[in-house]
């Protein structure tokens, strides 16, 4: 059975936003051009304006159309309440929404004070309680043996890209946009170091808080990985494809591949093996393989690029006993040697 499910609610549409109160609309898009003022991702724009449109049509339809600045705690903490008891929310999508929320009372206290209207205005959403950050849905896991199974089903169907794109995120714990990104002139062997290590020969964009991004420099492990590259390459010389990306877009080869295909064959990893498939469980799974063979901590965290060592362990799935085991047995303390990336 597939348990892990995010739910979707129809909560909002042209129509009701623009019923939504013009005192109201006005504070959305000034706060949005605000964000981008201080070169804010636009991916992030785009979700905060999402959250605030829901929270703002509530408002509309359940909260006589209010105007934000005159919202008590107690409205504020009932749509709270509606968001986990009638909409199922999962705490966490609860939360982010209520920063936002924050983050828009935020701006009017400390940018609009000038201004009559909002100069007594004092920020109150942040005074509600956050509702408990329980796991509310199952995570995957993956051992070696599933994903080996899984890359084998793929290439007896022939489906070369979606299991070199596998192989990818499986052996480098990229993200999906990163994974996009890709060239195929990154995989040569001149941009090999250490013997064991593809190293992209430019900086990539990655996930940063400006419009930017970050840009970091990426590496996949060769001797896993290369198999199903070659067996992409090859059919991608088949099929006269001639484009700079390593996973290029159907319908114009000149543009990388969409973030949507990418999900839609995660959806389709899920049926094949009967198990809920999610590309960002890969970068668990390449920090647990790492781990597992006893590469340093920060070894680690330079490889994919954590700011801080703490992500290491968040990302590693093994369990307290497993982790024990590899240190103690009948004779007492082991002695464990490390190992160095070309051990993978």
């Amino acid at each position: 059975m597939i348990n892990r499910k995010t739910v979707y609610n129809d909560l909002t549409n042209e129509d009701k936003i623009s019923k939504i109160n013009e005192k109201n609309k006005f504070l959305i898009n000034d706060f949005l051009d605000y964000l981008r003022s201080i070169d804010k991702a636009e991916s992030t724009i785009k979700q905060y304006k999402s959250d605030l449109h829901i929270f703002f049509v509530w408002n509309m339809e359940k909260n006589d159309n209010k105007n934000f600045i005159n919202i008590t705690k107690r409205e504020f903490a009932r749509f709270q309440g509606v968001a986990i008891n009638e909409w199922n929310w999962s705490p966490k999508r609860t939360r982010r929404v209520k920063s936002v929320l924050s983050s828009l009372s935020n701006y009017i206290e400390n940018m609009l004070d000038e201004e009559d209207e909002y100069k007594d205005y004092k920020s109150i959403v942040k005074k509600i309680e956050n509702p408990t950050n329980e796991l509310v849905r199952d995570k995957s896991v993956f051992e070696p043996d599933e994903l080996k199974h899984l890359l084998d089903m793929l290439v007896e169907n022939k489906e070369y890209e979606k299991a070199c794109c596998l192989a990818l995120a499986m052996y480098s714990g990229r993200r999906k946009a990163e994974l996009c990104r890709f060239k195929v002139s990154y995989f040569d062997e001149s941009n090999v170091i250490f013997g064991s290590l593809y190293k992209t020969p430019e900086k990539v964009k990655t996930k940063g808080r400006s419009s930017k991004g970050k840009l970091i420099y990426l590496y996949v492990l060769k001797h896993p990985f290369q198999p199903y590259l070659d067996m992409w390459l090859n059919e991608r010389n088949r099929l006269h494809i001639d484009s700079e990306w390593l996973f290029p877009d159907t319908a114009d080869p000149t543009q990388q591949v969409k973030i949507s295909t990418l999900n839609s064959w995660a959806r389709y990893f899920t049926r094949l093996i009967k198990k809920p498939f999610y590309f960002h469980s890969m970068r668990h799974f390449f920090t647990t393989e790492c781990v597992k063979n006893n590469l340093p901590t920060n070894v680690i965290q330079e490889i994919i690029d954590w700011e801080s060592a703490d992500m290491v362990a968040l990302y590693t799935d093994i369990s307290t006993d497993e982790t024990l085991g590899k240190y103690f047995d009948e004779n007492g303390i082991k002695q464990i040697k490390q190992t160095s990336l070309s051990d993978l």
